[in-house]
């Protein structure tokens, strides 16, 4: 295992976030054309981009009786769509970790996130930091990690030492999703240190969306059931919360052993 040397030194560069509307539909920029986050107006608590609905794929290795409870813990607030869905939809313990506190302010104007309350926290500060507070070790049962800066170029925490601090905020059973560029080259060196971490047999991938994002999962211990139960699973979740679970079920693969097979780095 990688020893806990996570860098926190590089901050990333703050910019200003901005809003954008078309069709229904309100996007979250930070100083650029690319979207960092959209919420359809009407609907707010609903999933509105595709690779964030992936996001909510952690929901079918989970029992059902257990799905919604917890703590979910967000690493990256973007437009605040999965805070305010397991906040609102699934009514878990939430936590967000947003390095921008403009992003923060922009969230709670434009994109409906509420106050903190007594099952929700939004924090300004590294995501790098908090992982590797002690206080926040085994205290998540889901982590959802889409750390982008303002160009969308690429992951700004993808190193082992930050997936081994990961694996040790989630508790036993715990899982994390991943938001990758699954055509781009850095997907498969990405993948490789999640695995080392987690363990090759605790890893997975859905296909990549049409914009090319790739959710990975990565579990802490988890024991996968049978294609029955998770059938089962996947047609609670469409009934229960509205997500193309099934369609996820069919996607959903094992990571390829040869990405191991290369040098760590």
């Amino acid at each position: 295992m990688p020893s806990k040397k996570t860098n926190t030194a590089a901050e990333p560069e703050m910019v200003g976030a901005t809003m954008s509307e078309y069709d229904g539909v309100r996007f979250l920029h930070l100083d650029s054309i690319w979207i960092q986050g959209a919420m359809r107006i009407s609907k707010p608590n609903q999933l509105e981009l595709e690779y964030i609905q992936r996001m909510m794929a952690w929901l079918l290795w989970r029992p059902e009786e257990e799905v919604t409870e917890g703590h979910s813990v967000q690493l990256g607030l973007g437009a605040a769509a999965i805070t305010r869905f397991t906040h609102k939809v699934l009514r878990m313990k939430t936590t967000a970790v947003e390095i921008n506190p403009s992003v923060i302010q922009a969230c709670r104007l434009w994109f409906r996130l509420p106050d903190d309350d007594a099952k929700l926290s939004v924090v300004n500060q590294n995501a790098a930091r908090w992982v590797l507070d002690p206080a926040n070790r085994h205290t998540a049962q889901v982590l959802n990690v889409d750390l982008y800066d303002h160009d969308a170029a690429e992951p700004v925490l993808d190193d082992e030492p930050f997936y081994a601090a990961c694996r040790d905020v989630l508790d036993e059973g715990g899982l994390m999703t991943v938001n990758l560029f699954g055509r781009h080259a850095s997907f498969q060196r990405s993948a490789a240190r999640i695995a080392r971490v987690f363990g090759l047999d605790q890893v997975w991938s859905l296909r990549p969306t049409q914009e090319g994002n790739t959710v990975v999962v990565a579990a802490r211990h988890v024991k996968v059931p049978d294609r029955e139960t998770l059938t089962a699973r996947a047609a609670n979740i469409e009934s229960r919360f509205g997500l193309p679970a099934r369609k996820w079920l069919r996607m959903v693969r094992p990571l390829d052993p040869a990405l191991l097979a290369g040098p760590a780095s």
